[in-house]
């Protein structure tokens, strides 16, 4: 008997079997769905074997153990990607035994076991050295063993490292050059040291999420990042540490940086949304997207002109619009919020009355207001609005539900209220 099968839990293959068996997929629904019968000889031990989807998502099953790896190998031969997140496994060795026996895997996604601890034995890493795409979050595994996995995995592309409790990092003898994409968001790292370790571990990285990090100040010079990030095209540092608009300068240094996604930083606390993003844009002129949103040519000069204005002399990059543009009187404040309320005449027989109204009202609630003033009841007037700045005539007042503001009111205009005739 498997010595883990007194752990409790359930195994992978008990787990397939029962999710994928006939009574609950009788039939193929289209590529990847559902589950097929498939005919074997007379005897054989795999009779109407199951063959599962191509993505295989086994997730919150509570599987602890692989089960037997006979079966695992004839049903899985052709899924591609597994996702074993929220078990309970918690035994490397049990997890290579699923591996192992899935040849075309290139996905894996081991979020949320308990892995807290357990030691990965060197004999099981080559069990993984197809996968290209690896999950590995709030996993708590050690950094120790992600390098082992990084070491060993020849084609990794994607690694997921959230919510671990990394407080720092330390460096690897050999370096992952095949990777392109690193999330290593909601940890505790600090110092910008871990990043330039980062770097050098995966010098191929096209994309780096390290959003919900407390790290200080980039410390690194120009020379330095250059050769760190080479190939970096995308970087998260979202509700990170940086208080110092040279750390944002220093982004500049990537050579192929072309977009950026920083909020939540303590040094952008005191501007408005809106001038956030202008300054943004104005330090970082080869980037072509700030926090998702691609930068218009015309919004780079609005924001380079922002900055050329606003005093930040110390910084390269101000001196550099200053001689672009010049310096720049700081521009006049405009209210573009639209107006809430009129002051008009209301005109009723021999009788004006100045009143203020609320342009976000209809006019049958303007007919409402209007009954304290002219004593008819709502279905006994007739509304025409006068603008006194136009050539044209009275505009009756029509369309009960129409809003107001939709007539351009404006100070000083006119309404005339004409009983209805019976």
């Amino acid at each position: 008997m498997d010595p883990l099968e007194n752990m409790g839990g359930r195994s992978f293959v008990e787990v397939i079997i029962e999710k994928y068996s006939p009574e609950n997929f009788p039939y193929r629904r289209g590529p990847g769905m559902g589950v097929v019968l498939i005919s074997t000889p007379q005897g054989s031990p795999l009779k109407d074997r199951l063959n599962l989807p191509s993505v295989l998502v086994l997730n919150a099953c509570g599987i602890s153990r692989a089960g037997d790896q006979t079966e695992i190998a004839a049903f899985c031969a052709h899924v591609m990607e597994l996702d074993l997140s929220h078990n309970n496994l918690q035994d490397w060795h049990e997890i290579s035994k699923i591996v192992s026996n899935i040849p075309n895997l290139y996905f894996l996604n081991l979020s949320s076991n308990p892995l807290a601890g357990v030691p990965l034995d060197p004999q099981y890493v080559e069990a993984f050295a197809g996968v290209r795409r690896l999950v590995l979050n709030n996993t708590r595994v050690s950094w120790d063993t992600v390098l082992q996995l990084t070491q060993e995995l020849p084609d990794l592309e994607e690694l997921f490292l959230c919510l671990n409790e990394y407080s720092s990092v330390h460096p690897s003898r050999v370096s992952c050059p095949s990777l392109r994409l690193l999330h290593i968001t909601d940890n505790s790292l600090h110092d910008w040291a871990d990043v330039r370790k980062i770097g050098s571990m995966f010098p191929s990285l096209d994309t780096l999420v390290m959003a919900n990090n407390n790290l200080g100040s980039i410390q690194d010079s120009k020379d330095i990042l250059q050769r760190l990030f080479p190939n970096l095209r995308s970087i998260n540092l979202h509700n990170s540490g940086l208080n110092q608009w040279e750390d944002i300068e220093k982004l500049n240094y990537f050579p192929k940086l072309e977009e950026v996604r920083i909020q939540g930083i303590p040094l952008l606390q005191t501007y408005t949304n809106a001038e956030r993003r202008s300054l943004m844009i104005a330090q970082l002129p080869s980037i072509s997207m700030l926090n998702g949103s691609v930068i218009s040519e015309v919004e780079r000069e609005d924001a380079e002109r922002f900055l050329s204005v606003i005093t930040l002399s110390r910084l390269c990059r101000y001196h550099c619009l200053v001689t672009k543009y010049g310096k720049l009187e700081p521009l006049a404040e405009v209210d573009l919020r639209p107006r809430c309320h009129a002051q008009v005449e209301v005109h009723f027989e021999e009788k004006i009355e100045q009143l203020n109204i609320r342009l976000g009202q209809t006019v049958a609630e303007l007919k409402k207001q209007l009954t304290t003033v002219v004593n008819l009841s709502t279905s006994g007037m007739r509304l025409y609005y006068i603008d006194k700045g136009s050539a044209f005539g009275p505009e009756e007042m029509r369309y009960n539900t129409r809003v107001l503001h939709s007539y351009s009111i404006q100070d000083g205009d006119e309404i005339l209220v004409v009983p209805k005739k019976k």
